[in-house]
């Protein structure tokens, strides 16, 4: 019997909230690298089938956020210290453009999106937990990925700081100055409120290098 388009649908959103729960505790290392996963709890904790826990796996699999073996199971995939260098080398190049394409396309409703935002970084206090922190650096990409026209640049980008992330949340305790570094994305956002491509493609990229530069302080 074939399915109804409301069945359909109702199957891929459960699928998405299936796909984004698993990808967030994956970035954020709350499922820790080589654990296993397993589907039966996660449809009971989710409250959804086997069939959207399974779709949201596949799909975290291409994002190499997990590995599955046959006759084995699912895993989170380990954290590869060695994989910065290429993060970084690719982020480095597609980071200004993502920049210079939000500075171009800014709205008036993504101009107070833009601003509320600064005033969260502004307002970023000591006494904040490491992992709300880490949770607004996430938001703020994410808010100048959205500003994109260019769905294949947004999804690669998600992609490489979702593994960025993770290297980051493995070495956090070592971070000296984590308020700082997410602080430097002030001036690149109001680089976009003023419409100056130059500018925010060289803050952007100078960004990733300071990012880079950081976590090999901190693996040392």
């Amino acid at each position: 019997m074939r399915s109804s388009a409301g069945e359909t649908s109702q199957k891929m959103s459960l699928a998405d909230r299936a796909y984004e729960t698993l990808r967030h505790r994956l970035i954020m290392l709350d499922i820790a690298p080589g654990d296993a996963i397993n589907e039966a709890a996660l449809s009971q904790e989710l409250e959804v089938g086997r069939t959207p826990i399974r779709e949201a796996l596949k799909r975290l699999e291409s994002d190499h956020l997990v590995v599955s073996y046959p006759r084995r199971g699912t895993f989170a995939s380990n954290v590869d210290l060695t994989d910065l260098s290429t993060i970084s080398e690719m982020r480095e190049v597609l980071e200004p453009i993502a920049a210079r394409k939000a500075a171009r396309n800014i709205s008036s409703d993504r101009r107070r999106e833009f601003e509320a935002t600064i005033a969260d970084l502004r307002a970023l206090d000591a006494t904040d937990e490491q992992r709300a922190l880490i949770e607004r650096d996430l938001e703020v990409h994410r808010l100048i990925y959205s500003s994109v026209d260019n769905p294949h640049l947004m999804e690669t980008l998600v992609r490489l700081d979702d593994l960025a992330t993770r290297i980051w949340c493995l070495v956090i305790p070592r971070i000296p100055d984590l308020i700082g570094h997410i602080r430097e994305h002030i001036d690149l956002l109001e680089a976009v409120l003023d419409g100056d491509e130059d500018a925010v493609g060289e803050l952007a990229a100078e960004h990733v290098r300071d990012f880079d530069t950081t976590l090999r302080a901190a693996l040392r």
